[in-house]
């Protein structure tokens, strides 16, 4: 690891904001984007517990999270008590929960082993390999069918773009769309397209029947981030953590209009070049409505509520019974 300059990811995202988007050569700095925060407020649910990579629901009000430098795979339940399941992992980053399984990937950086699939029961805690040797894996999603999407970001070897498994046969894409060095993945309202982002710095959506005509639905210079994981809305809107600020920034999918609900959410310390910021978003249940959770490489969780009268439920439908 290049001292200060965090990951391996992140020294990717530093070289493609350079010769993709030109925001170290002249574009308006990222501070500059415009501001949505007004009525949206955030609370801590947990912090001080390492650097934060991702993060998905357990479906009870708490979330299993990944510690991509600290190396471990942990659950935090609804009332904010943290517990480390699995440590002692390589860089683990996207993490997806499918009834009894979660699923998480290991290998995100240019400075370890090629990177796992892997499946932890929750009944039993058993850990199992599914797949190896994998090209830098970093997002994950669980969809509708069942099969999981995990994009790779190529720290070893070319770029392979974005991989499908099938978990009930064990049927593996290692390129199901060529779309290089990408990151998150999210759900698109329609069901029938997904959401991604790489080292462009552009939001792209796949058809997922046509996964090898993916178009861009924003980028620089209305979007002027390092973005990382999402999550959408099923009005269309999709939330976008970000390194460059430490921002959520919120999209409009129909005109790639972005402004950001929320900055500062940085790694103490980091350099600005990008510094390590927020690294993934999840639309939960929170009470009787929806709330925005936020994983930062600052060691903290936190909850965004929205402006009364927000309209943040998911695009997926599987969230909608969740906690309710």
């Amino acid at each position: 690891m290049i001292k200060g300059l965090g990951s391996g990811r992140i020294r990717g995202a530093v070289l493609a904001a350079t010769l993709a988007a030109g925001i170290c050569a002249g574009a308006p700095s990222a501070s500059a984007s415009v501001s949505c925060a007004s009525g949206w407020t955030a609370d801590t649910v947990v912090s001080g517990v390492g650097n934060l990579e991702n993060l998905d629901s357990d479906g009870a009000g708490g979330f299993y999270v990944t510690g991509i430098l600290d190396g471990f795979f942990a659950h935090v339940d609804a009332v904010g008590n943290f517990e480390k399941l699995v440590t002692g992992l390589s860089n683990p980053a996207g993490v997806r929960v499918a009834g009894r399984y979660v699923y998480f990937l290991t290998g995100d950086g240019a400075d370890v082993p090629p990177g796992t699939l892997e499946r932890y029961d929750i009944q039993t805690r058993e850990v199992t390999t599914l797949l190896t040797d994998l090209n830098g894996p970093n997002g994950l999603l669980l969809l509708p069918d069942g099969d999981l999407l995990f994009t790779t970001l190529g720290f070893h070897g070319p770029p392979t773009g974005i991989a499908r498994y099938r978990p009930s046969t064990g049927e593996y894409t290692r390129t199901w769309s060529s779309l290089p060095l990408t990151n998150g993945l999210a759900l698109a309202p329609d069901g029938k397209s997904v959401y991604t982002d790489n080292l462009t710095l552009r939001v792209f959506r796949i058809p997922l029947d046509d996964p090898n005509n993916p178009t861009v639905v924003a980028g620089p210079p209305t979007l002027l981030a390092v973005p990382d994981d999402m999550e959408a809305t099923r009005a269309g809107e999709l939330f976008v953590a970000d390194h460059l600020e430490g921002a959520v920034y919120q999209v409009d999918t129909a005109t790639g209009a972005a402004c950001a609900i929320i900055t500062g959410l940085i790694k103490p310390g980091a350099l600005r070049n990008p510094p390590d910021g927020a690294t993934s978003v999840r639309i939960v249940r929170d009470g009787d409505a929806w709330a925005l959770y936020v994983t930062s490489m600052d060691g903290t969780l936190r909850r965004l509520r929205p402006p009364a009268g927000f309209d943040l439920t998911p695009a997926d439908p599987r969230r909608w019974s969740e906690n309710a």
